[in-house]
């Protein structure tokens, strides 16, 4: 595990599993809450992805980034899908529980989004920054209100991980050699066109901690009658967001209601209306073959789909502000890291020493509550 300089790793034995969590030499473990941050990661990934963040944040904040179950250097237990993300965030309340930790700040990526939205609808919590997150709806097979496609959530779910991806994380292929390499996954996937980084190796090493064991990345799936052929199974990471089993869309009713940020980028391609990570997309480009049409299989639009739940939130007196960066993929963090530090600072109240001006920004949205 490759940790830059002030960063540190320890397990946590919690009740459900041993988890791995990453903090800052000298953070105070007697912080209180209303100055800890809590990073969770996303879906190929783990918390190596969150250092400079960690690293740019006010030292007199704690800093602690959690390794999700079958990622990094926590227990790769199986994902029960049945519960939606529940298996991670209750995995999450049971490391805070055993840090002391009662609330925090919380700050999720795609499939940490989801995590933490989950974590708000079961648990207290100060403020949320959602980045890139999975729609409230889950990922494939929803129209714009969340409805389902078809009952066995079909083309969603394990069937639609790539075979060759998932071989080659297995293998831990470190190379560049086809567009199935986690390296050339990252490059296309993961931030825009013209993001360059000393640290791509670390991020390379971070998707490779994904385990592929069974009910892990990217999990099973069953035959169906519709197309493409496959709906969703019940273990495993991917079918622990297809819209049978994930909803988080009641967010919009919690009392109370923290403050919530969403950054999102505009070349994001896998959270997006129009996902190359969406197999009716993929249909309606012609890339998978045999796609019945928009009014049997409609890509889904995760973008609107959060804005639609988060203008509810707003509406029933949540704050929210949206902050859309233009030219930005699927990682603000690593792309522009001043912006997104700043507006996670105004999120969780932070008032510096001294205060920070506001950076020079591309952003083509911000908007807060009234």
């Amino acid at each position: 595990m490759t940790l830059f300089d002030g960063i540190t790793a320890r397990l946590i034995d919690t009740p459900r599993l041993t988890v791995n969590i990453l903090e800052r030499a000298g953070d105070d473990a007697a912080t209180p809450p209303e100055r800890t941050v809590v990073l969770i990661h996303g879906n190929g990934s783990s918390s190596l992805f969150w250092q400079e963040v960690m690293e740019d944040l006010p030292r007199d904040l704690r800093a602690i980034a959690i390794d999700l179950r079958g990622y990094g250097g926590t227990e790769h237990s199986p994902v029960d899908a049945t519960r939606g993300v529940r298996d991670f965030s209750d995995d999450v309340h049971a490391t805070l529980a055993a840090l002391g930790l009662p609330t925090a700040h919380f700050v999720g990526w795609s499939l940490g989004g989801g995590v933490i939205m989950q974590y708000a609808l079961d648990h207290p919590t100060l403020s949320l920054t959602l980045v890139s997150p999975v729609s409230p709806y889950g990922f494939g097979g929803t129209r714009r209100d969340g409805s389902r496609l078809t009952d066995d959530d079909a083309g969603c779910g394990g069937g639609a991980g790539n075979p060759d991806f998932v071989e080659r994380l297995t293998a831990h292929d470190t190379s560049d050699e086809a567009p199935t390499s986690p390296r050339n996954v990252f490059r296309s996937g993961y931030v825009a066109p013209g993001y360059t980084t000393d640290h791509e190796d670390v991020w390379v090493e971070s998707i490779l901690s994904t385990s592929t064991a069974t009910g892990n990345y990217p999990g099973d799936s069953v035959h169906s009658d519709s197309w493409p052929g496959f709906g969703a199974g019940t273990v495993g990471v991917l079918n622990s967001i297809v819209p049978k089993y994930f909803n988080t869309s009641g967010i919009a009713d919690i009392e109370p209601k923290p403050p919530i940020l969403w950054v999102h980028g505009t070349l994001d391609p896998i959270v997006s209306d129009t996902s190359f990570y969406d197999f009716n997309h993929l249909g309606a480009l012609g890339i998978v073959p045999g796609w019945p049409g928009e009014e049997v299989a409609p890509a889904q639009p995760m973008v609107s789909q959060t804005r639609d739940v988060l203008d509810r939130y707003r509406e029933k007196g949540g704050e929210v502000t949206e902050l859309a960066l233009e030219g930005v993929g699927h990682s603000a963090f690593l792309e522009r890291p001043a912006e997104f530090r700043h507006a996670v600072l105004q999120v969780i109240g932070y008032v510096g020493h001294p205060a920070e001006p506001a950076p020079a920004t591309e952003a083509i949205i911000i908007r807060s509550a009234d």
